[in-house]
């Protein structure tokens, strides 16, 4: 894209978060999103062909915003299991600041609405600061390879982090449907990424 693209796609991004936050994901219709963000409406549809596309956009900020956290405040446990939780309750927190949009971030994850990686994302990040390879994070994939710090979504070391991952998810899914609280969700998490990550 170019400088300009970048720019127009960013406002129609804020536009839409702001939306959100005044009046959840509901509030997000594409016209009034055009119409606040100043661009016509084929051109929205353009950047973002659903709403669900949207919706992503927004959380991938909320993503953005949580990797430059780290960066800036590490996670200091000492075992991988307690910065892999430190990292899903940092992600959980920043989502639940706005309900709304966490829950359709969900849905998409378990409807497959839309094609994501957010889940992919938020395993890669898991993985970086469990691993301690975490000074890779902003490394091209070359880069990482040379320097030995890239994901190997192979390893069994992954997959064990991806299914703490799952775990993390269904647990945003308790919590949006009020059967679980913050805490409880980090106690079972806890429990799930001593039992998984036991061998970092």
């Amino acid at each position: 894209m170019t400088r300009s693209q970048t720019q127009r796609r960013r406002r129609i991004v804020q536009t839409a978060a702001a939306l959100a936050v005044r009046g959840g994901v509901e509030a997000m219709q594409m016209r009034s999103v055009a119409e606040r963000a100043g661009v016509a409406l084929g051109t929205l549809y353009r950047y973002f062909p659903s709403k669900m596309d949207l919706v992503v956009a927004v959380v991938t900020e909320e993503l953005d915003l949580l990797e430059g956290g780290i960066v800036r405040r590490p996670p200091t446990a000492a075992t991988a299991p307690g910065r892999a939780v430190d990292v899903l309750l940092r992600a959980t927190r920043g989502l639940m600041r706005e309900p709304e949009l966490a829950d359709a971030l969900v849905r998409s994850l378990i409807m497959a609405e839309v094609k994501i990686e957010l889940d992919v994302r938020i395993s890669d990040l898991v993985w970086r600061v469990a691993t301690g390879n975490f000074e890779g994070a902003d490394a091209t994939d070359e880069e990482a390879a040379e320097a030995g710090t890239g994901v190997d979504r192979e390893s069994t070391g992954y997959v064990l982090v991806g299914s703490l991952t799952s775990v993390w998810i269904f647990e945003l899914v308790e919590i949006l449907k009020g059967r679980r609280d913050i805490d409880d969700a980090e106690r079972r998490l806890q429990v799930a990424a001593e039992r998984l990550l036991a061998s970092f």
